[in-house]
């Protein structure tokens, strides 16, 4: 059997570059697969974070083109069902940390947490029961892969 490395879905949405660049680079720096949904904000700025630190990255896109994806995803899955397709970012985790975010992100961290994963909030995620905040990106690092890695 094969070990599966761990996939962390990053998700969100705002101008928070910083932190989902060191988001991604932090988990790349651990061995973590970052998965977002692939388009813009957020989800490009932690891909770019994990492909700048030599890590691997997904994008799951809600479209039918792979070339929508943005250019920082090395796997891209193409879905052709919009928004239903956050149910696999989250899905797709072992872990989801949200940086900023709107109603897809809250919608993201629903069926995370439906899913039993662990959710970690950081710089004005939607937070809820079950999730836990994080003030920096390396405490939100450290929370999303406390009991994983």
């Amino acid at each position: 059997m094969v070990a599966r490395r761990i996939q962390v879905s990053v998700i969100g949405s705002g101008p928070h570059e910083a932190a989902a660049r060191e988001v991604g680079r932090l988990l790349a720096g651990r061995g973590c697969v970052v998965v977002t949904g692939g388009l813009d904000e957020v989800m490009a700025w932690a891909l770019r974070g994990a492909r700048e630190a030599g890590g691997t990255t997904l994008a799951i896109l809600p479209g039918e083109r792979r070339e929508h994806a943005n250019r920082w995803a090395d796997h891209v899955v193409v879905t052709g069902i919009g928004h239903a397709r956050n149910l696999a970012v989250a899905a797709s985790g072992d872990a989801v940390i949200a940086v900023g975010g709107s109603y897809g992100t809250l919608a993201e961290i629903a069926f995370a947490l439906r899913l039993g994963r662990r959710v970690v909030a950081l710089e004005g995620a939607p937070t809820t029961d079950g999730v836990e905040v994080a003030s920096s990106p390396a405490e939100a690092v450290e929370l999303a892969l406390r009991d994983l890695a």
